[in-house]
């Protein structure tokens, strides 16, 4: 009988840690949802990337290039449903952003492009580490996306200042070229040679032979 009892009193505490381990659980799950909502609504306000306006010049160069293309698309594109579709786009962003190091057009093919490209890499990348974690740094992720808008726009700055250099040196090369034709229409045009004066001269469809002063008359 004690053995029944001390069986019975061994299972009752067993069923009352049970439940009181699942109510710890799903306080726990309740917690931990409101938390990512919190943090989901917070995100979702601040995920806010401008678009920087370029020069028609720099967008005809760059029309091409497929990378940037792809990239921009998906900076563009806001996640909507969830702090997990926030976590995957960053983890998108992060591949696309590297992928900008791919045939860059000749023009912007320069050390000073390629330095601000890695350097918006970066904080792209961070911006994928913070948001990716188990415990989400959501202050850190909030301040990395005005960043990334720094970034970006000094990158599009770069690549307009290196069409308005070309512009300028092909202008100039103009102007040395029309001052030069400029200079050329001036020269002193040189008379022409003076052609031999013939033998005999022509009057009236005749010869007129010379007169011999020597020659006696006959």
């Amino acid at each position: 009988m004690k053995i029944y009892s001390y069986i019975m009193l061994v299972v009752f505490c067993f069923l009352v840690s049970c439940k009181d381990d699942e109510a710890a659980r799903l306080e726990a799950n309740a917690k931990d949802s409101k938390k990512n909502e919190q943090i989901f609504a917070s995100i979702d306000k601040s995920w806010n990337f401008n678009t920087p306006s370029m020069n028609p010049s720099v967008a005809s160069i760059i029309q091409n290039w497929d990378e940037w293309r792809l990239f921009m698309t998906e900076l563009n594109q806001k996640p909507k449903s969830s702090i997990g579709a926030f976590q995957q786009k960053a983890k998108t962003l992060s591949k696309r952003v590297i992928d900008l190091n791919n045939h860059i057009p000749a023009v912007f093919d320069k050390p000073e492009v390629r330095s601000r490209i890695m350097t918006l890499a970066t904080k792209v990348r961070s911006l994928d580490l913070y948001i990716n974690l188990s415990h989400i740094q959501e202050q850190k992720v909030i301040k990395l996306i005005p960043e990334i808008n720094e970034e970006l726009a000094s990158l599009t700055s770069q690549m307009d200042e290196i069409v308005k250099k070309s512009q300028i040196r092909l202008e100039e090369g103009e102007a040395e070229m029309l001052q030069s034709l400029g200079k050329d229409s001036l020269k002193t045009p040189q008379p022409p040679s003076e052609q031999p004066k013939p033998s005999n001269t022509t009057q009236q469809g005749g010869i007129i032979p010379h007169h011999n002063p020597k020659q006696k008359s006959q």
